[in-house]
């Protein structure tokens, strides 16, 4: 889906939009009690992680994502599985630098696919919603800046299901330094035992990018979140372009990205995402920063990961 998120789906108060839009939302919730009362099948051949979200994009899925498979693929022989989005091609390109994935039309396709293939895990990337699928362990995740955003569902608001579906989930991500206790109050109400990991993004190749000055780009879920982070490692930039999420970039729009950095006499820096959208024959000159996820408390993390593995 490539989306530029409304400015009002993150406002803290109702707005007029969000009441215009609202029969609309109540209509896509009758089509969703549909499927509540379908019961998902457990796999018992193979164990399953799903890594989603509750609010629409931008929420460090990806990433947590790698940082499983990476972790648990000397201890499981571990597949990835994405849903077949042929606008979510970077991400699948971006997770195959890490592990095999499966990449098929259907999620349960893939799973058989794994079940037959003898692998042991199966990671989702994305996947809370589809409700055919028993998973082993299932977490939400949320980025510090946007949270739950109005806290209502689409279109009237950004989330795709209730914030109190949360009560159905195992764990809690949130990516970034949140000073939002009312919002964490929140969770532990509609689910008193759920577990909440805060975790941030760290860049492992910044270094080479300190004393020089950028035109950066992004076409990702949560822009601001890649700004914090040049801002927070001193990486200087004097042009930025934000372009809708998961945005197909042509050879005209790069090449007006690198008119204006000849012009300025600029570097061009992207997110990793982003480059894996780039034509191969335009990526020249063209650098991307690398991201890994850091857990807070991972003994806590791997503590409570033994449980479900």
């Amino acid at each position: 889906m490539k989306l530029i998120k409304p400015k009002f789906w993150d406002k803290n108060y109702l707005t007029f939009q969000s009441l215009l839009l609202y029969p609309l939302t109540f209509i896509i919730d009758l089509i969703s009690l549909m499927t509540f009362f379908k019961k998902p099948k457990k796999y018992t051949q193979i164990k399953t992680i799903c890594v989603g979200n509750i609010y629409l994009g931008g929420t460090g899925k990806t990433p947590l994502v790698i940082f499983l498979a990476k972790k648990l693929k000397n201890k499981f022989k571990t597949i990835i599985i994405k849903k077949k989005y042929q606008s979510h091609l970077d991400e699948k390109k971006l997770l195959e630098n890490y592990n095999k994935v499966l990449f098929d039309n259907d999620r349960v396709l893939s799973l058989s696919k794994a079940i037959e293939k003898k692998f042991e895990l199966a990671i989702f990337d994305d996947g809370l919603q589809d409700k055919k699928i028993e998973y082993d362990l299932k977490i939400a995740c949320f980025n510090s800046i946007s949270l739950a955003g109005n806290e209502l569902r689409l279109p009237s608001g950004p989330l795709r299901e209730s914030l109190n579906n949360l009560r159905r989930y195992d764990a809690v991500f949130i990516s970034g330094q949140p000073d939002n206790k009312i919002f964490l109050r929140k969770i532990k109400k509609i689910n008193p035992k759920m577990p909440v990991f805060i975790c941030e993004y760290v860049p492992t190749n910044f270094k080479k990018f300190k004393n020089k000055s950028y035109v950066t780009f992004s076409g990702i879920g949560n822009p601001l979140g890649f700004l914090r982070t040049l801002n927070k490692y001193g990486i200087k930039r004097e042009s930025n372009l934000i372009y809708p999420d998961h945005y197909e970039y042509s050879r005209t729009e790069i090449n007006k990205i690198k008119k204006l950095a000849n012009e300025k006499n600029l570097k061009i820096l992207t997110t990793e995402k982003d480059f894996y959208r780039i034509p191969i024959e335009l990526r020249k000159n063209i650098s991307f920063l690398k991201i890994e996820i850091r857990i807070n408390n991972l003994k806590k993390f791997n503590r409570f990961l033994s449980k479900y593995l």
